[in-house]
């Protein structure tokens, strides 16, 4: 009569035994079929591009396919909330850009939590934009611009974006910032109508992600008067950086991250990050990044949740000094 308990206690253990155990198998067996990478953005943008560039060889180091799928909508914050609803098993992921620290301080109603339902795999690069002016405007330094503005009232220059929040927006506000001036934000609906209205004049200025601003420049269409990173590029080496041209302490580099659902196993986590190293030290892939304005960019999950944290914080206040509103 006594044997029951004892193997009920038996039973009992086992099944203890194997919740800890099954999800150890299916973390050592992961990846066992494809990954699906989320891009919160329409395809053709700098996001959309960092995925299509980094998947096939993710997807050969991992030993399955990495599919890039677009889910756009609400600055990137519709995509993102599908990944952080997902099931945290490593095989829904996202890849996102500066919005994923930027969107907490702009929108007031978050579907999700950056810091609570989210947790990095990952850096993948980092990318710099270029100060491009009309070629109407007199200015042909940094320091020229900075006094035309200054001879003049306040916004009486403008700028163009991709879209409130968008990092073209970020990049001129915090050149704004830096600089002391005012000049007029003129929001469009994606980075190809500004640099349009840019050569028009109908905006006088706009800082494009430099892979898109190159052909423009190149072309003489507009006329670059800075980088926004800490070194020059080689896709315009002649073009210095803002820095350099006139105004010290401007530093603007955009960040692409991957991110899983909060909960994922960390053993998981760290496949998948290791093996998106493996990926990015991959010389083809860093020459075909390198040709699209991108610096592949490797970073441990911890440093990467990091950076993230960090960059909320900056950003927040820079939005709330500007007193930027997402429309």
């Amino acid at each position: 009569m006594k044997i029951k308990p004892v193997a009920g206690a038996v039973c009992a253990a086992l099944a203890a035994a194997s919740c800890w155990t099954f999800p150890a198998v299916a973390a050592n067996a992961f990846p066992e079929r494809a990954v699906t990478l989320v891009v919160p953005f329409a395809p053709g943008g700098s996001v959309d591009i960092a995925a299509r560039l980094i998947s096939d060889a993710w997807g050969r180091a991992l030993g399955q396919s990495v599919i890039v799928e677009n889910r756009a909508g609400a600055s990137g914050n519709i995509g993102m909330a599908a990944v952080a609803r997902a099931q945290p098993n490593g095989y829904t992921l996202a890849i996102n850009t500066m919005s994923l620290a930027i969107n907490p301080a702009l929108f007031k109603d978050m579907p999700f939590d950056t810091k609570q339902d989210l947790r990095s795999v990952g850096t993948v690069g980092t990318s710099q934009h270029v100060l491009t002016v009309t070629n109407a405007l007199p200015v042909a330094s940094v320091s020229e611009l900075l006094a035309y503005v200054r001879a003049r009232p306040a916004n009486d220059l403008s700028f163009g974006s991709a879209g409130t929040g968008s990092t073209f927006h970020m990049a001129a506000e915090l050149f704004k910032s830096v600089s002391k001036t005012q000049i007029l934000h003129v929001p469009y609906k994606g980075g190809g109508p500004a640099m349009v209205d840019t050569i028009s004049g109908q905006v006088q200025m706009s800082f494009p992600v430099l892979s898109a601003a190159k052909p423009q420049v190149d072309g003489k269409k507009l006329r670059a008067l800075g980088v926004t990173g800490t070194t020059r590029s080689p896709l315009l080496p002649d073009v210095p950086t803002i820095a350099e041209s006139g105004l010290p302490g401007y530093e603007f580099n955009t960040w692409f991250v991957v991110s899983a659902p909060a909960g994922t196993p960390q053993p998981v986590i760290d496949t998948l990050n290791a093996k998106l190293a493996e990926a990015l030290q991959s010389p083809a892939l860093k020459e075909r990044m390198q040709k699209e304005g991108f610096d592949p960019l490797i970073s441990t999950p911890a440093k990467t949740d990091a950076m993230v944290a960090a960059e909320m914080t900056r950003w927040a206040g820079i939005v709330k000094d500007a007193g930027i509103q997402a429309n």
